[in-house]
């Protein structure tokens, strides 16, 4: 990816997403375009509906519809671990939002989730002989699926990234920056937001 052009990164919130799995790496990102880094960063909606409301009830505008071009799309979990009507669980029910993410793999966004967002992931059928992590509750969920799960914070196979439990999304938010930008941009962000980035990362 040409890192002199400028990267779309699309964030899908859905009624009952974690908020901090989307704002977390929606803050380290918007922080490094506001650093000079060529990204446009925005909250979308599958369908173009104008607002989601997480499982903490903040509701957040969308700032657009999902389109079919982004080049890092980006899912949040939330509600899997406790089945909820509303969240990662109702959303691969439906199977609309994984086959979305399938779609966008496909024509090659990379794709990364946060926490449960990577059970979204596996019903997209995108994990099948990958290494990816979750949140621990779904681990054992995770591990069933035919991926080889793995402890760690994030997992980058390359197209397919995914990152643990909710705050592991701010190390992905980190990670991307650092693989799309350099070392040093994501060092001067993770300074200037005061956070002690984690070395938890399984490269492929």
């Amino acid at each position: 990816m040409d890192s002199s052009e400028t990267i779309s990164v699309e964030i899908v919130v859905f009624n009952g997403f974690d908020e901090l799995d989307a704002l977390g790496p929606y803050e380290v990102l918007e922080n490094a375009a506001d650093a000079g880094a060529n990204l446009d960063v925005e909250l979308v909606t599958l369908g173009g509906t104008t607002s989601a409301t997480g499982n903490h009830d903040l509701t957040i505008a969308s700032q657009g519809a999902l389109s079919d071009h982004a080049d890092v799309l980006l899912v949040p979990g939330g509600g899997w671990n406790d089945r909820a009507v509303a969240g990662a669980w109702a959303e691969v029910q439906s199977g609309d939002l994984p086959e979305a993410v399938r779609m966008a793999y496909e024509r090659g966004a990379i794709v990364a989730s946060v926490c449960t967002g990577g059970m979204i992931f596996e019903a997209a059928g995108l994990l099948d002989g990958k290494r990816a992590t979750t949140h621990q509750g779904a681990i054992e969920d995770l591990r069933e699926s035919g991926a080889e799960a793995v402890d760690a914070r994030v997992v980058d196979e390359g197209d397919v990234v995914t990152a643990g439990g909710v705050t592991a999304g701010i190390d992905l938010g980190f990670w991307l920056v650092e693989r799309l930008f350099g070392a040093d941009l994501a060092i001067e962000i993770a300074t200037e937001m005061e956070f002690d980035r984690s070395d938890d990362v399984v490269e492929a």
